[in-house]
């Protein structure tokens, strides 16, 4: 790896984890791991399958990013 454009890349993966962190985790008081990792995943597919994005044209990211594995035609 040359290092060429990781920080571009960086930004994406940070941006991410801070919507996950003040969505998610910081509002949440989890009593065990497992209830921790069911939380966080729950958030994680309600993000990508439900939530609307206004930089996505108001579509969810499995809208946009993978419609043939929803169905979607065009």
């Amino acid at each position: 790896m040359d290092g060429k454009s990781r920080w571009a890349d960086n930004i994406m993966i940070e941006r991410w984890f801070r919507t996950l962190k003040y969505d998610e985790v910081y509002l949440k008081d989890y009593v065990n791991i497992r209830d921790a990792r069911k939380q966080i995943g729950d958030f994680i597919h309600s993000y990508n399958f439900e939530k609307l994005h206004s930089a996505l044209g108001y579509q969810t990211p499995a809208e946009n990013y993978y419609p043939v594995l929803l169905g979607i035609t065009a």
